[in-house]
């Protein structure tokens, strides 16, 4: 894909193509071709990837292969929890103000240990090594409402969801996911990523 077709694509279409990645991966389709010298050539000159992915730093849930991407197609951004910070808040703005990409996705995943964490922190007074608790606080108010007495399989996948809305709801109240908002370029959705079948589940606003 060259950089003037990535430039037509629309959210919608991007929202569809990871779809339909999605599908060709869990179905064992994918394609993952071997990056031909010429394409390397031509990503070197630069990237103009068709979405951005903030996702978790797990080594089970490479976005790139889950949604059967290729070089040059992703701007991806990973740090267990899927949680913001400066650093993280920066990197999305850098995908918004000079790569374009018009779609944003914070991708979750089921049994994610910083949500674990995360719950024990929260529920039973857990205590983490100090860089770990800072990472948690990250988390922590996205479990607020979740009720600690369902099941702990319930509440890991509750609390899961309720962590990536959480995520999504902070970058689209934040200073610049408001102007991008007002600016009609800004389409951002969740989704969580089932370890068991591969199978990505996108999120309703």
């Amino acid at each position: 894909m060259t950089t003037s077709e990535s430039l037509a694509w629309t959210a919608d279409e991007v929202l569809e193509r990871l779809k339909a990645g999605n599908e060709r991966f869990v179905s064992g389709q994918a394609r993952f071709p071997t990056v031909q010298k010429e394409i390397l050539a031509e990503l070197a000159r630069g990237q103009q990837p068709y979405a951005t992915i903030l996702g978790c730093s797990d080594s089970r849930v490479p976005p790139e292969l889950v949604f059967d991407a290729g070089f040059g197609e992703l701007f991806v951004v990973r740090v267990a929890g899927n949680v913001l910070g400066p650093s993280i808040l920066g990197t999305l703005q850098y995908a918004g103000a000079h790569l374009r990409t018009p779609l944003f996705v914070v991708l979750g995943h089921e049994g994610c240990g910083a949500v674990q964490a995360a719950i024990a922190s929260k529920f039973h007074g857990a205590r983490q090594r100090s860089r770990i608790e800072v990472l948690l606080e990250n988390i922590l108010p996205a479990l607020d409402g979740l009720d600690a007495a369902q099941p702990p399989e319930v509440l890991l996948r509750s609390a899961v969801e309720a962590n990536v809305r959480h995520t999504v709801r902070t970058i689209l109240e934040s200073p610049e996911g408001r102007a991008r908002a007002a600016e009609g370029v800004l389409k951002l959705i969740g989704a969580v990523y089932d370890l068991a079948t591969g199978r990505v589940r996108f999120l309703d606003r």
